[in-house]
């Protein structure tokens, strides 16, 4: 895939290194020379140049881009000039950070597809978010094992876990899964919870809207999301 990052901070440094890792090419951009030259040898590309100008913007190859990603977070109205900017340029795909509340109002209204809180979610999360299909969220374990939630394939829902041999197939395990459980909330209202189902069981019959748990190693678990 090919991704083009704004911002070249700690979270975005360490996005886009980890994005190059996965074999991914990755177009790096800072408004600071010093940060494009710290990673010039790191990832594919590096970029110095303001992403709030139009023009230059203009010129980047968005048409051959996965994914943008305003990782900007020092200054929040370049952050939000710059995501304005790419969402008016129409990219496949626009992910932008937000620093509070409001700023993430604001981005939503902008019509951004996701938000990304870096204080709160690590770059080697969105790292499997964005590289392996079906991927809700995840937990490293290690530096090789993770745990990761997954959308259930549609070939495998209806059946249960026995009959997938996920452990010969696949080297992961299911440990459990998550069910889309509505509830009465406040007011009256109606509301949709995630509710964890306990340790999965070999009789577990898979439904379409369940999330998967899994554990195994990052190999593993990619070889299986990406080719479901």
């Amino acid at each position: 895939m090919k991704f083009l990052i704004v911002g070249l901070g700690n979270f975005g440094a360490s996005l886009a290194e980890k994005l190059t890792n996965q074999g991914n090419e990755v177009i790096g951009i800072d408004s600071s020379m010093a940060r494009v030259d710290a990673l010039k040898e790191k990832i594919s590309h590096t970029i110095c140049m303001n992403a709030t100008d139009e023009y230059t913007v203009s010129g980047l190859p968005l048409k051959d881009t996965d994914v943008v990603i305003v990782a900007i977070g020092e200054d929040q109205g370049a952050n939000v000039m710059a995501t304005a900017l790419f969402k008016n340029l129409n990219v496949k795909r626009l992910i932008s950070r937000a620093i509070n509340p409001l700023h993430e109002m604001v981005l939503k209204a902008l019509g951004v597809d996701e938000i990304l809180h870096p204080e709160e979610e690590t770059a080697e999360r969105w790292a499997k978010k964005l590289c392996l299909i079906g991927v809700i969220d995840s937990f490293e374990l290690s530096e090789d094992y993770s745990l990761v939630e997954a959308n259930v394939p549609t070939m495998y829902a209806g059946k249960k876990i026995k009959d997938l041999d996920f452990r010969n197939k696949f080297n992961i395990l299911i440990l459990t899964t998550i069910k889309k459980t509505v509830i009465q909330g406040n007011l009256g209202k109606t509301e949709i919870i995630n509710k964890v189902q306990g340790v999965a069981s070999a009789e577990l019959v898979l439904e379409e809207d369940d999330i998967l748990v899994l554990y195994g190693s990052n190999m593993d678990i990619k070889k299986f999301l990406n080719n479901y």
